[in-house]
This record gives C-alpha cells, sequence and structure tokens, in this order.
C-alpha cells in the first residue's frame, strides 16, 4: 500500500516480522564492508539482524536474503542494474557526515531517537542537501568518473584528501604482508 513503510517480508508465502530500526541495517551494511568475512557469512548476518535465522527455516534463507536485500535498498530490486564498480562512500569511514547530513535534513539527531524506520532513514539520506558530505561525494564521483576538478573542488581536495579518498579495507593477512613490505622497503 502506497505510503506504507513495511514491518514484515513476505518470504515464501509467509509474512515474516522484522526488525525496521536504521541502526539495524547499518550493522548489516558494517558486515557487507568487513573483508574478512565471506559472502554467506554476511547474508547470514543480514538475515539473523533483519529476521532472526532461528525464526526462518533452512529452505527460506535464500528467499529471505532476496527479500532483506529488497528492504535495504529501500523497495527496489537492482539486481538487473549493471554492477558499479565504483565505491562514493563507506558508512563507516563517513559516519560523521552521514549523520551531520542526515540530522540536518531530518532535524533531530537521529541517533538519540529511540526508534525510525529504515526507510524514513534512507528518506532523510535521500533529501541530503548542499554540505561538507555532498561536497566529498561531488568530487569522488568526478573523480571516479576521470573528470576534471574545478580550482575550487582540487583546493578542497588537496586540504582534505583524507576525507576524500575512501580507504580500502584489508584483511588481517593483507596488512600482515603490507606490514612485512614496510619494514624491508626503504623509507
Amino acid at each position: 500500500m502506497i505510503g506504507c513503510l513495511p514491518e514484515a517480508l513476505r518470504i515464501n508465502g509467509k509474512e515474516v516480522p522484522i526488525n525496521t530500526d536504521f541502526r539495524r541495517v547499518l550493522i548489516v551494511l558494517e558486515a557487507f564492508n568487513d573483508p574478512e568475512l565471506t559472502d554467506s557469512e554476511k547474508a547470514y548476518i543480514m538475515v539473523d539482524s533483519l529476521i532472526g535465522v532461528d525464526k526462518i527455516s533452512r529452505n527460506d534463507i535464500p528467499e529471505a536474503v532476496k527479500q532483506c536485500n529488497w528492504f535495504i535498498d529501500g523497495g527496489h530490486d537492482y539486481s538487473e542494474d549493471p554492477p558499479n564498480h565504483r565505491k562514493l562512500m563507506d558508512w563507516e569511514q563517513d559516519e560523521q557526515m552521514i549523520f551531520s547530513a542526515v540530522n540536518d535534513v531530518a532535524r533531530t539527531e537521529t541517533r538519540s531517537q529511540p526508534y525510525i524506520h529504515w526507510w524514513t532513514f534512507l528518506g532523510y539520506f535521500n533529501e541530503i542537501h548542499e554540505g561538507l558530505f555532498s561536497q566529498v561525494l561531488l568530487i569522488r564521483q568526478k573523480k571516479s568518473k576521470g573528470k576534471k576538478l574545478d580550482k575550487t573542488e582540487q583546493d578542497f581536495y588537496r586540504q582534505h584528501k583524507s576525507l576524500v579518498d575512501i580507504k580500502k579495507k584489508l584483511t588481517e593477512e593483507e596488512k600482515e604482508e603490507e606490514n612485512y613490505w614496510n619494514s624491508i622497503l626503504p623509507d
């Protein structure tokens, strides 16, 4: 129904209640960003965080994964869209900028609210207007497409490179290898 926020997902013909608070989805997004986790582990965390794996049968897991993705994507199915290989934001790295921008749109400190439906939070996120976060995203987008930055954007990037560049998350193995090479190579 138009204007209703989903509180359950239809999984193989059954309505299954879900935890719709935005914090639960942020836990899932954090797991999706963890290079140490396999895709199966990420799917398990998603289903367990939103539904609870003990609340569905093993046979329902594939459909639960599909429906949870649909919910996280705000009711859209992006499975047919070509994959976007360029990462423009990172929920963890950009956390402070995201919450500042979302709070500005929501006109409240969203983290202090006892409950906000994910789709409401997503609506606030989608209405972020000009500010630090949008400036960072614009520069990331231009750089990912190989577009030239104007003088103001170049200055901003030089001054805030660590804010703009998305840091690649390394596995423990990759960190050890990087540390090894750093220890043997001259400065």
